[in-house]
Parts: structure tokens; C-alpha cells; sequence
């Protein structure tokens, strides 16, 4: 599950209401600044209203162990988050939201959810820039092409699950995931879609409730059994085909794709740099690869409005993403570790995961600037 979900919209329902809607009218482009402060009582918004247009909200744990993550949602739909914010941490994302009633969630609190209203209507959104919508368009293009490989190598990895086949389950597994790692931000608007194919143990309510990629992996790696796992692995390969059916339902928007992009930087430095993720296969390598391809996918569609709006800023997202993909590129082997092209991450030493680390935090120090700059 990722670090930061990407903030997406679904299609359909109030047209006057949603993250940068097309029948937005009137009031100017100012940010307007929201501050959530993380409890064990709640998250409430302050302000807790807004103007409609470009909305940033900044996300602080005062001191809760028990909430970390503080989402807004539309109708139970998440339009963006803030999560793994523990005791201190902070974060923030940005939205163009019209005009409607929201809900701030955080999971945990005792008082769980918050109204957030949005007021009026935005004068100008992006839908007026074709520069803009064409990267809409070739970010949603891109991504169900990603979804559709991955329902492919998903049904090659469980169709190897159900036979018994643990070579080969190894193998595919890995074949299937850096598909997943690519596009998981699209998968978190809808949580339960995305713990049920990518949660951990430790995110389950109860061990019934731990399924999906990280349960076969457990199997396969751990228990060095595939002996009752053929349940688990029909109920992934469903979840995958809904995840697909569901997609091309998703609008994406420029300031969302930026925050994505971000997430996906952060989600390599909180869950493959620590190696907590894959704990039991160790293809973390893997999974960094595909983080960062759908993270460089995000900032690319983006660069033409980047170059234009801050062009130094456009240089050092380029020349952080190639440092970083310098670093990553180290550790690369043919066919590598369980055919993953990369080297077992057991094998990565902790002076050289710090190495990776430091490089990654630059690299989403300088795409965390492009929400602002574009929205």
C-alpha cells in the first residue's frame, strides 16, 4: 500500500462538485491553505471551508501513535491523502476542488470524519490549457496499458500458484508486482480494493483478512507451501480484473498527477529502502524500479508545463530523477535475484541503503514542488 495515495477523481455523479470539474464558473485561482492536525480525537480541518480552485492542505501528527493518515473524500471516494505520518511527521497535497461538501477521514480517531466545504466555483481550470489535458490523457493512456499487463502477468503468477508450481510462482510473482508498484496510486482510490491486493499482515484486522499479493508471497517464500492458496489466488486474480474494469472510470488532473508522482518517490523511501514491503520475497529492488518508472511517467507528461512555468526547477527534477536512477541502476543483474534483474536486497548493505535513501529524499524533495507550480 502506498506511502501517499495519488489524488484521483472518479467520472460521473455531480457535475458541480469533484476535483476540478468542467462547469466550474467563477472566482479567481488564489491557493487557498487548510491545516489538519492529526489526534487521537480527530483530524478536523481548519478552516474548515474554502473557495473553489486550488486547495492545499497541510497534514501534521501532533501526537497520535494510534492515527497516522488523514484522507479527503468524495461520496467514500479518496481524493487525497497524507498517510505514515507518525508522532512529528508532517506532509501536504494539493487539490482544485469545486464547489461541495467533503469529508476529512482519519482512520482510528474517535471522531473519524469532518465536514470540509468548498464554496463558489473556479473562474479557469486546467481543462483550458490543451497542453494540460493532453498530459491528462496520455497519463491515463499509460496507465491502463499498465493495468492491462498487469491483470495479464497476474493471471500467469496465480494460474502458477494453483498449480503447485513454486519455481515458477517465484519467478511470476515478481513479473506481476513491478506492473502493480507502477500504478499504485490509481489503485488507492479504492482502499479496499488496494489492502485486499496489497496489504501486509500487519494492516489486517484479523489473519482472514490478509490476502493478495503479500499473502502468496508469504506462502511462497516463508512457508515454502502453495497447499491451500488457490482461494487466495482466484480472489487476486478477481480483484486485479476489477481494478481494471474500474480505471477507466478514474479523471486524472495535473496538480493529482503531481502529488502522485511524489507519493511514489516516498512509498520507495518508507517500504523498499526499509525493506519492509517485501519482507519475505526481498525483490524490494524490484518494486523501487516500479515505483520510480510510474513516478518518471507522472513527471514527464508534466515537464512541458514545468519548462515553461519554472524551467530551473524542470532541471532539477531531471537531474535528481537521473541520479536516482543512477543509484537504483547499481544494483541491477541478469537475470538477477529470482529473475527480478536486480540483486537480493538482503545482500544491500546498511551504508548503502543510507546512500540510496539520501538520493531518493532529493529526488522527492524537488517533485514535491511541482503540484504548486502547475495547479
Amino acid at each position: 500500500m502506498i506511502a501517499a495515495g495519488m489524488l484521483l477523481t472518479a467520472c460521473g455523479g455531480d457535475k458541480d462538485k469533484g476535483a476540478s470539474g468542467t462547469d466550474a464558473k467563477a472566482a479567481g485561482a488564489k491557493t487557498s491553505k487548510v491545516t489538519i492536525t492529526i489526534t487521537d480525537k480527530g483530524c478536523a480541518p481548519s478552516p474548515a471551508k474554502a473557495p473553489a480552485g486550488t486547495v492545499k492542505f497541510s497534514v501534521a501528527n501532533k501526537n497520535s501513535a494510534k492515527v497516522t493518515e488523514a484522507e479527503l473524500q468524495d461520496g467514500g471516494k479518496m481524493l487525497g491523502e497524507k498517510e505514515n505520518l507518525t508522532p512529528g511527521l508532517s506532509g501536504d497535497f494539493t487539490l482544485n476542488l469545486d464547489k461541495g461538501t467533503y469529508s476529512v477521514y482519519c482512520p482510528g480517531a474517535s471522531a473519524d470524519r469532518a465536514a470540509f466545504t468548498v464554496t463558489g466555483a473556479v473562474v479557469k481550470t486546467w481543462k483550458d490549457d490543451p497542453q494540460l489535458v493532453a498530459a491528462t490523457e496520455q497519463y491515463g493512456t499509460w496507465i491502463d496499458g499498465e493495468v492491462k499487463q498487469l491483470v495479464t502477468t497476474t493471471a500467469a503468477f496465480t494460474a502458477a500458484v494453483k498449480a503447485g508450481k513454486l519455481d515458477d510462482a517465484k519467478t511470476l510473482y515478481g513479473k506481476a508486482r513491478i506492473h502493480y508498484e507502477r500504478i499504485e496510486p490509481t489503485a488507492e482510490i479504492w482502499g479496499d480494493l488496494d489492502g485486499r491486493i496489497d496489504g501486509r499482515a500487519d494492516d489486517a484486522a484479523t489473519p482472514a483478512d490478509f490476502t493478495g499479493f503479500h499473502r502468496l508471497e508469504q506462502a511462497i517464500w516463508q512457508k515454502k507451501s502453495l497447499a491451500g492458496t488457490a482461494k487466495l489466488a482466484d480472489q487476486l486474480n478477481a480483484d486485479v480484473k476489477s481494478l481494471d474494469d474500474q480505471v477507466p472510470t478514474v479523471e486524472y488532473q495535473p496538480a493529482v498527477i503531481a502529488n502522485g508522482a511524489t507519493d511514489l518517490v516516498n512509498e520507495i523511501q518508507s517500504s523498499k529502502i526499509t525493506g519492509e514491503e517485501e519482507r519475505y520475497s526481498h525483490i524490494d529492488l524490484l518494486d523501487f524500479d516500479g515505483n520510480l518508472a510510474g513516478a518518471n511517467e507522472a513527471v514527464d507528461v508534466l515537464m512541458p508545463t514545468l519548462k515553461k512555468k519554472d524551467p530551473a526547477l524542470a532541471a532539477e527534477v531531471t537531474q535528481r530523477y537521473q541520479a536516482t536512477a543512477a543509484a537504483l541502476k547499481k544494483y541491477a543483474a541478469t537475470p538477477g535475484y529470482e529473475d527480478s534483474g536486480y540483486v537480493d536486497y538482503q545482500k544491500v548493505t546498511d551504508a548503502q541503503r543510507r546512500t540510496l535513501s539520501q538520493t531518493v529524499d532529493a529526488y522527492a524533495e524537488s517533485v514535491s514542488k511541482i503540484a504548486g507550480k502547475i495547479a
